[in-house]
């Protein structure tokens, strides 16, 4: 009876096992990189008090996020590049979906919030330091992870809940649409879920950065002064920048049926917003943001 099934096997890259060294070279790298740059951004950020303000304390969340986020899925992936097919007990499977979920949906408000940031500051300068104080920074971040623990919670039961008729995930990391391939009979359901939740956790953030940017570009478009206009825009640049790396591969991944599953397709896109967009996320607000580089040269 597969639906009693103790233990997943992760498949990862076997289609191209012959290139496994120069995957896991490549990856560690990443991987290293990707830490010490979040890492120096949290503590440059910690350690300056002219960067203790409400967009910095968003930036230094992100750095963590990031951290978490990769840390989640990596390890798993370069133990499979290193042996093979690996097992991952079901526990293991569903705590590693859980705190992948987690922290993708907590990063999706982050952003939001960030985006909010962007818009007070914008659109009312002169109330900004009122509007954005330490307790609304502060219960902004709760709700991301309050958010995050949600859905990480209802798609990790809802799930995990079903029974199972294959084994062999066709993925490094336990992720939703491969397992939806694995649940007996009709998934349909499982599949209207998994959009539903999506479009909370994804599309709603979005639209509310959609609204946030539409006003602030409003605003920047009655500015008195070219000057004026170019230096607001620099202030959003980096995360409208962070937000369309983000949105563009979670929503390719997610907002769509699994009828249109391709399992080497979404190996790529789970790469790009797993590893690639935590590693540009430091890379992008360092270097286009001249009080991170101020602070960097202290």
């Amino acid at each position: 009876n597969l639906s009693e099934v103790s233990e997943f096997r992760l498949l990862g890259f076997s289609e191209v096992s012959h290139l496994h060294p120069l995957f896991f070279v490549v990856l560690f790298s990443l991987y290293i990189l990707t830490l010490m740059a979040n890492t120096v951004i949290a503590l440059i950020i910690n350690s300056d008090n002219t960067l203790h303000t409400p967009m910095y304390f968003f930036l230094t969340q992100l750095s963590c996020l990031d951290i978490c986020y990769l840390s989640v899925i990596v390890p798993k992936i370069l133990e499979n590049l290193m042996v093979g097919t690996i097992g991952i007990s079901k526990t293991g499977c569903a705590m590693q979906m859980f705190f992948f979920l987690f922290f993708g949906v907590a990063e999706c408000f982050l952003l939001a919030a960030m985006s909010f940031d962007r818009y007070v500051a914008i659109c009312y300068p002169l109330h900004y330091t009122i509007i954005m104080n330490s307790r609304v920074c502060k219960s902004l971040v709760a709700g991301t992870y309050i958010c995050g623990t949600a859905v990480g919670l209802v798609h990790t039961i809802k799930t995990f809940n079903l029974p199972f008729c294959g084994l062999a995930i066709n993925h490094f990391f336990c992720e939703i649409q491969p397992l939806l391939e694995l649940l007996c009979g009709n998934t349909s359901p499982s599949e209207t879920q998994v959009i539903v939740v999506a479009v909370f956790a994804i599309l709603g953030p979005f639209l509310l950065i959609i609204y946030s940017y539409i006003c602030i570009i409003l605003t920047i478009l009655k500015m008195s002064s070219a000057e004026s206009q170019q230096k607001a825009f620099s202030t959003c640049s980096s995360h409208l920048l962070v937000v369309t790396l983000f949105y563009g591969t979670a929503s390719s991944m997610y907002l769509r049926p699994k009828s249109s599953y391709t399992a080497s397709v979404d190996k790529l896109l789970s790469l790009s917003y797993t590893v690639v967009t935590p590693l540009l996320n430091p890379i992008i607000y360092s270097l286009r943001n001249e009080e991170v580089k101020g602070a960097l040269r202290k």
